[in-house]
């Protein structure tokens, strides 16, 4: 087992490994850049250089990149697609050059063209991207999510059709939200549910493709559909929930981010504390 939290990568990119050794991480998780902005940004091979120096000198593995929240690779306009995917290429290619050992993406929006429809963009934006970074060792996993709107990903049907359709499927696996599943109406906060949960992932798509876990409990019911993280073990899930899920013998091998809400970096240590505590 692997802990670690997402940290920012203010001032240089670098100093987010700094950040996530001062709060014992194992693992971290980082946006290589703004996640609120279309502009590309060229990193500085010279901190390249350096986040791989410092991370080597920390320990912290894996090393995950989430990509910001503007892109949608199931847009049915066709703009926002094809920069979503050049987006994605550049990302992609960022996060190889770091070092990264995953990048994980959102599945994105069909904005009321049909899931099917949106699933088959997906799935060709998937190989779009792949095709053009075919050296790259970085991972793409993709993120379940709560299902508010029209976004894909809430049950895990959809990640197995678009699996199906990627032509090289050893490079995409699956990032597994403990919320976005809870607020989805995956009752991971039972036994029975919990067992439920990982059958159906590994039925329709094969647990070995989960690689990383974002645990965060939901301030909103089961099935509630709302993308509410919140501290672990204060939410809907609880810390019984999440001593199952994180001594779960299928997943206790993995690697867990925590994304809880945050005002400053004691929130991350109480956190990453409670976790700790429930392990065995």
């Amino acid at each position: 087992m692997r802990i670690g939290v997402h940290v920012s990568i203010a001032g240089k990119i670098y100093e987010s490994i700094d950040r996530a050794k001062a709060l014992g991480c194992e693992a971290m998780q980082i946006f290589s850049r703004s996640p609120r902005e279309w502009k590309h940004v060229t990193l500085d091979p010279q901190d390249i250089i350096e986040f791989k120096k410092r991370r080597k000198k920390s320990g912290i593995a894996p090393v995950v990149i989430h990509v910001p929240y503007l892109t949608n690779l199931a847009s049915p306009q066709a703009r926002l697609f094809y920069s979503s995917v050049s987006f994605n290429i550049e990302y992609l290619e960022e996060a190889d050059k770091l070092g990264a050992e995953f990048l994980v993406t959102h599945m994105g929006s069909h904005k009321n063209s049909g899931e099917a429809q949106g699933v088959k963009r997906v799935a060709k934006a998937l190989n779009l991207i792949l095709d053009k970074t075919r050296g790259a060792k970085t991972v793409i996993l993709l993120e379940n999510t709560s299902g508010s709107g029209s976004w894909l990903g809430y049950k895990f049907l959809h990640q197995k059709k678009i699996l199906d359709a990627v032509h090289d499927q050893k490079r995409v696996g699956l990032c597994f939200d403990t919320c976005h599943a809870f607020a989805a109406g995956y009752d991971i906060a039972t036994e029975t549910g919990l067992e439920a949960t990982l059958g159906e992932i590994d039925s329709l798509v094969g647990l070995e493709k989960l690689k990383v876990i974002h645990l965060n409990d939901s301030k909103d019911e089961l099935g509630s559909r709302h993308d509410r993280h919140e501290d672990i073990g204060k939410g809907k899930i609880g810390l019984a929930g999440f001593k199952r899920i994180v001594n779960h013998p299928k997943l206790r091998h993995l690697t867990f981010i925590l994304e809880t809400p945050k005002k400053d970096l004691n929130d991350d240590r109480r956190n990453l504390k409670t976790v700790r505590k429930i392990c065995v």
